[in-house]
């Protein structure tokens, strides 16, 4: 279904009331063909009395109706009604409770959004969050109608050997000489969202747990048969994953069996419907060969968040999609805590607030802000965005900033205790805290209705008669869409003082007795606060939102050598990097605002790099990230005014350039070092280390640098280090380069995740050629444009390449814009992805401003356009006004 721009459905959160009916249970069968799949729903329907009384039933669905039965009988025509643009089913006048029978007919193959039962290289597949139950049967798709579910499958046994649903498995048998059935019996309430289907040919991998209270649960991972020796990473993050959440949080795992499936057609990254979880083949194939560190991470992290789910969004779910950050919010940090419980907690906490800044903070200052509980929406796929996800996470680490791991744990006791198996609010969350921990969290709720980053400004005042340092702090949040006055949020800011020796001092207030540590969390309630430390003998540098407390920015006036200081002392192992980041950024926007071809580095940047690499005691991740300069996005957000991207990406070459030249010697003696005989796991922050030494190498046009990278490529016995020397050659002309390229695709052709790597790649390159070979690459025969890895690889990262995507002729914007408009006609909710690339024109400079703002006016009044770009490019558009 598509909306025209002068029609689209607004869904205001304030809206919400309870379902007038429930369901108690639903009986399905799918019975599947060649062609199509027959769908039959039995539900036990009653009226809900704790809700608005209404005497017809409104049912959400946009399959086609085959037959409808009330308690057994066929119920006649003139007694319903289909509104296909709604897509509801409306039957008059139905009684307190009855027995519904529907049967629906869906065709798998030709569902290209990939929402729904659908098809992908002949296997079923179901995507039914945030609302593609709809697309299957008829039914009340909303979070918090909850039933118990038992679905029934019957396939042909051949072409369909495997069946999978949610819950345990009841039952098996043959319907005839060709086709069999399996039934499965789901024992916890659940709503549409998390039911999930899956038939087809796949080979299993089997492995089993034994959670702690003795149960024995079978662990099943279903992939294609080729990938059947890629997948023991996965069922180790898995079993992992179940053991910390027993070890840290007491929750263990419900049902006899826990199934993850693999598939190349996804639109996300993975789903948790309950007991059969369904992946991205993204975010479960990895080999050492195929996939990099990062991949490896990237699975890990995957799996857990989706098993995590299992307690944070399946047994306790949301009331409604409004609510998406009570579950997301909370599992993504969840999922964090999980890595950096297994692996560096400084480096995770460095990699998150990176990912938030580049993506969650531009979102927060453009046009389509919202809080990360939204008061409304056109389109629910919208919704899964940074801010629900990344910075509801953020919100949901305050909480165990203000109480404590364990304060935090008897929160989370709580909610458990009393929503187990309901569907509730963000509030009811807020709520367990805030009673778990007698604290009072009323102002908190700002925090879910407010959108926008708040600014935090801090002065510091020393008296040296009265060893004394007073803090004075001021937050202010900009405005947003919809929101022009912000009051203030309660804020976490952890803050400690060092002395000139690089020790912290005790921190202790006038109306205290002693001390109470060298690091305190200051409480922000007001617009202004001032704090008082005491027996301060010097003038101290202070390290303030340390560990990055809250998601905020941070405005504090340090002087370079003050942020040399902090990069090299700082206790708090994100403020140190912090100080890089500053010290780099500063050096960067010097030189956008005062172009030359031959940067000039301050010597307390070469110093701090010297330091950082000389360090035997600093993590080889930790030294990595420290070394490697801001993102381009967060670049782009620290200009002040308008910019010019292409200005900007040449200002950070230069200043990269000038770090390549000025430390040549040092990039190589430590490229050298981090080399190791064999690939092990735990090397990874070797690795990383060593492919940012050879990036930095080939910055320059130095012949011995482009063999180091060949070499390097040709004796990998890994993909991260032969992406890494890929990665180093990325912009830079020659047949050596090109050659590498070439041997690369002809070796991973068939490997499909492989291959998104090298489009990646391609698309990225700041070659003068890169448009053209973007284009070409649409045309290359492991290129899909209907896979969303691919589209994501190719077009995505050509969205984000801001010299080509902004070249100043408009030639990237309307390349975008063009294949936004064909994949909105079968995949709305990728389309809706890549317009948002568009969405901070308003700070460009005015050439390119019209030129963006021409493409997006050209997709906007699109006939046929879907809910899912329209909602996008309004909002754009509308941010002029």
């Amino acid at each position: 279904m598509t909306a025209t721009s002068s029609s689209p459905t607004i869904h205001l959160r304030r809206d919400y009331q309870a379902s007038p009916f429930l369901v108690d249970r639903i009986d399905l069968t799918f019975d599947i063909r060649d062609q199509s799949t027959r769908v039959h729903s039995r539900l036990l329907i009653k009226r809900n009395h704790h809700a608005i009384a209404q005497n017809d039933l409104v049912l959400h669905g946009a399959a086609s109706l085959n037959l409808i039965q009330l308690d057994g009988e066929v119920w006649p025509t003139e007694r319903y009604q289909i509104n296909s643009t709604e897509e509801t089913l409306t039957l008059f006048d139905v009684p307190e409770s009855f027995i519904l029978e529907i049967e629906t007919e869906v065709f798998p193959e030709k569902n290209t959004s990939l929402m729904g039962l659908y098809a992908s290289n002949g296997n079923l597949f179901t995507q039914c969050e945030p609302e593609g139950f709809r697309k299957i049967t008829y039914y009340l798709d909303r979070p918090d109608v909850m039933a118990k579910f038992s679905t029934t499958l019957i396939a042909d046994k051949t072409r369909y050997p495997v069946l999978l649903s949610n819950g345990n498995k009841v039952g098996q048998g043959i319907s005839d000489k060709k086709r069999h059935w399996v039934k499965w019996v789901d024992p916890y309430r659940k709503p549409s969202y998390l039911f999930a289907v899956v038939a087809g040919k796949l080979a299993v991998v089997r492995d089993e747990y034994i959670t702690r209270s003795g149960r024995k649960v079978a662990l099943e991972i279903y992939v294609e048969t080729h990938d059947v020796d890629k997948t023991q990473h996965a069922l180790r993050s898995l079993k992992r994953a179940m053991k910390w959440d027993e070890d840290r949080f007491g929750l263990e795992y419900d049902l006899d069996t826990y199934m993850i499936v693999a598939v190349g057609d996804f639109n996300m990254g993975a789903m948790e419907n309950k007991g059969l979880n369904i992946f991205n083949t993204k975010f479960v194939l990895a080999r050492q060969d195929t996939a990099t560190d990062f991949d490896f991470e990237g699975v890990e992290s995957v799996i857990g968040h989706e098993y995590f789910h299992n307690w944070t969004g399946n047994r306790v779910t949301c009331r409604d999609w409004f609510q998406l950050s009570l579950k997301e919010g909370l599992t993504v940090f969840r999922d964090q805590e999980f890595t950096a419980d297994l692996y560096s907690r400084a480096v995770k906490r460095i990699e998150d607030v990176r990912q938030l800044r580049t993506a969650q903070f531009p979102e927060d200052a453009g046009p389509t802000a919202h809080p990360i509980r939204p008061d409304s929406y056109i389109e629910m796929n919208n919704f899964y965005t940074m801010t629900v996800y990344e910075k509801g996470a953020e919100v949901v680490r305050m909480y165990q900033t203000l109480f404590g791991r364990e304060g935090f744990r008897k929160g989370l006791e709580l909610y458990f205790r009393r929503h187990d198996g309901q569907a509730v609010t963000c509030d009811d969350f807020r709520q367990a805290m805030a009673d778990a921990n007698q604290y009072d969290l009323t102002q908190f709720e700002r925090w879910y209705d407010q959108a926008g980053t708040p600014e935090v400004a801090v002065e510091m005042f020393y008296s040296p008669s009265a060893h004394s340092v007073t803090l004075h702090i001021r937050q202010h949040c900009p405005a947003t869409p919809g929101q022009t006055d912000k009051a203030p949020f309660l804020i976490p800011l952890t803050v400690a003082l060092f002395d000139p020796n690089g020790k912290a001092y005790p921190l202790q207030m006038s109306e205290e007795t002693e001390a109470q540590g060298d690091e305190r969390v200051l409480i922000l309630r007001e617009r202004e606060h001032s704090f008082t430390f005491i027996n301060i003998d010097h003038l101290p540098i202070p390290s303030l939102l340390r560990d990055f407390s809250a998601p905020v920015k941070l405005h504090y006036h340090y002087s370079a050598e003050e942020l040399a200081f902090l990069f090299a002392h700082d206790t708090d192992a994100f403020n140190r990097w912090e100080a890089g980041q500053i010290l780099f950024r500063q050096t960067i926007l010097q030189q956008l605002e005062h172009p030359s071809s031959n940067a000039a580095l301050p010597a307390v940047i070469i110093e701090g790099v010297q330091r950082i690499l000389h360090s035997d005691s600093l993590d080889p991740a930790f030294k990595a990230l420290a070394l490697t300069l801001p993102s381009e996005v967060e670049l782009f957000e620290a200009v002040p005014g308008e910019v010019d991207p292409v200005a900007l990406v040449q200002a950070r070459e230069a200043v990269r350039a000038a770090l390549a030249r000025s430390l040549r010697h040092e990039w190589q003696a430590m490229y050298q070092r981090c080399q190791r005989p064999a690939f092990h796991h735990e090397d990874s922050g070797w690795r990383s280390l060593k492919n940012l030494c050879l990036a930095y190498l080939n910055a320059v046009d130095d012949p011995i640098a482009v063999e180091l990278a060949q070499v390097q490529y040709q004796k990998a016995d890994n993909m991260t280090d032969q992406a890494g020397a890929l990665s180093a050659l990325r912009d830079r002309q020659g047949a050596i380069r090109d050659h590498l390229y070439e041997d690369f695709a002809q070796r991973w052709q068939k490997e499909a995740l492989v291959m998104d790597k090298w489009f990646a790649l391609h698309a990225a390159s700041l070659r003068p050629d890169t448009l053209n070979r973007t284009e070409a690459l649409l045309q290359h025969p492991c290129f899909s444009l209907k896979n969303p890895n691919k589209a994501r690889a190719v077009l995505g990262s050509f969205g984000r390449n801001l010299l080509h995507f902004h070249a100043a002729d408009g030639s990237g914007y309307r390349f975008l814009a063009q294949k936004v408009l064909e994949i909105d006609q079968f995949n709305p909710q990728v389309a809706s992805r890549l317009v948002s690339l568009f969405n901070r024109w308003t700070r460009l400079e005015p050439q390119r401003r019209q030129l963006m703002k021409q493409e997006l006016t050209t997709i906007v009044q699109q006939a046929g356009l879907s809910r899912d770009v329209f909602e996008i490019v309004s909002k754009s558009l509308e941010a002029a006004h």
